[in-house]
Parts: structure tokens; sequence; C-alpha cells
């Protein structure tokens, strides 16, 4: 049996996922049993925000050097609006970050 090698991995916004299924089902006509299940999913806990890219990439421009792009990705899907809520976001991460920077993502957010 072939063993699949991965190349690389990137992390990816809901939006982005919806848009990459959306090419799938275009190019094979329907989607498979896992990927309909992964629609079903991005259509009911995903708002499908345009600008989300642009969002991260502000959110990239803060220079927060400990801040991961799978943390942005996070940030970015969940969109919190309070401090709070980033921290929570924040949470299941090992990453401290000061309450400046915290108020500058919430600034990007909004």
């Amino acid at each position: 049996m072939v063993k699949p090698v991965l190349v690389s991995e990137t992390p990816i916004t809901m939006s982005d996922l919806r848009q990459e299924l959306g090419k799938i089902k275009e190019r094979d006509g329907e989607l498979n049993f896992r990927a309909n299940k992964t629609e079903d999913y991005l259509n009911q806990f995903s708002d499908f925000q345009k600008g989300q890219e642009e969002v991260a990439k502000k959110i990239e421009g803060l220079d927060i050097s400990r801040l991961k792009p799978e943390q942005i990705a996070k940030i970015v899907d969940l969109a919190p609006k309070t401090m709070e809520e980033l921290k929570v976001i924040l949470q299941g991460y090992v990453l401290t970050l000061t309450q400046d920077q915290l108020k500058k993502i919430i600034e990007e957010i909004n």
C-alpha cells in the first residue's frame, strides 16, 4: 500500500476552506462523504466574511513575533469582539501577549 507523504502544511481560515471545497465541487461534480460533512459544518458555523485575508495580513503586519499562522487563522475564524474573547481563544496555546498587543489585535479585527 502506498503511503502518502506530507509535503507542506499551511493553516487556512474557514472561508478559504469553503472556497477550496467549492473549487473541488466544480472540478469533480460532487464531494465525497467527508468533504460533504465539512461543507455542512462550514455552512452552519462559519460566517463567510469578505476581507478575512486583509484582516489576517493586518494582524501579521503588527509584528507580534510570538503569534504563529495557525493562531492568526483561529483568531480570524472566530473574530473576537473583546479582549476577554481573544484571551479565551488564545488560552489553548502556550502564548503570552501584553495588553497592548491584545488591544492592537482587537482593533484590527473591528
